[in-house]
Order: structure tokens, then sequence, then C-alpha cells
């Protein structure tokens, strides 16, 4: 994977350049001709997959960020696919970690049941064809999930 490199003696960003003599991909610094040898010969990649593209910006740390929206009417979709389930009579799926549990399904009265709401952001992706989808992380088990009332349409 590319990555982004910065100048050991002046902080700036360094640029990938050839060395002629040795054929070897160094890092070079425009300011101070500071140079390093690299480890990763890849400089530059080309994401085509949608996925990764719609979900940039998800971090370890997405749901301590105050600037985004806590959500308390949507929960992880752990907690959606088991009332899911009981509404079609099917059998509950694997619950995740965020639930609290009472035997082994999660109990909306329990009163020791974890906190399961999310923070959501819009999508990055820069389609034509993109439509404006929410992404919602739970802000227990770091689940990212989308709109579960779209996705049911």
């Amino acid at each position: 994977m590319a990555s982004i490199s910065f100048c050991g003696e002046c902080n700036n960003l360094l640029y990938p350049k050839e060395d002629k003599v040795s054929h070897v991909l160094m890092y070079a610094c425009r300011n101070c001709h500071y140079k390093e040898e690299t480890t990763n010969p890849c400089v530059y990649k080309h994401d085509l997959l949608v996925v990764s593209k719609e979900t940039a910006g998800v971090t370890q740390d997405l749901q301590t960020d105050p600037t985004l929206v806590n959500d308390l009417t949507n929960h992880c979709t752990a907690k959606i696919k088991y009332r899911m389930s009981k509404m079609v009579n099917a059998p509950p799926p694997t619950i995740g970690p965020c639930l609290g549990l009472k035997g082994n399904t999660p109990q909306d009265d329990d009163p020791v049941r974890i906190n399961t709401k999310t923070v959501f952001f819009q999508g990055q992706a820069k389609r034509t064809d993109t439509k404006m989808t929410l992404f919602f992380v739970c802000t227990n088990c770091h689940k990212t999930f989308q709109d579960p009332i779209l996705n049911r349409r």
C-alpha cells in the first residue's frame, strides 16, 4: 500500500525518485536534498472497489468524534437482525458483543443492557450514481453498517 513519508530533517513531504546509478526507488526531499531508500515499492494505488471508497474515514475512535451526530434510535445491526428474526419466526442471528444478554437473547427491558447507540456520517463516494448513504458505527462494538430502513426497501 502506498504511504506518505516525511523528511527527517525539515519535515517536508518526500517524493519518489529513482536512483539512476543503482536503479533503486528512493524518497527524496525537494528542499534539503535528504534521501532515503524505500522498503515499499508501491508509490500509487488506484482503488476501484466501491466498498472501500464508501466507508472511507472509518477509524478506531470514530465514536468519540464530537462532530458526529449521536443517534439514539438506530441500534447495532445485531439487535435489528434479532428483532426482524422474531417477526418472521426465523432462528436468531449470532449475537454481537454490544448486546446485553439475558440467557442467549438480547432483551430491551434488561436493566444491565449495554448502551448500543450509534454515530453516523454520510458516505464519501464521489460518483454520479451514488446515493446519499448514511453509515452508522456502533459506539460499543465499532461495527459499521448502512441504514437498516433503506436495506429493507
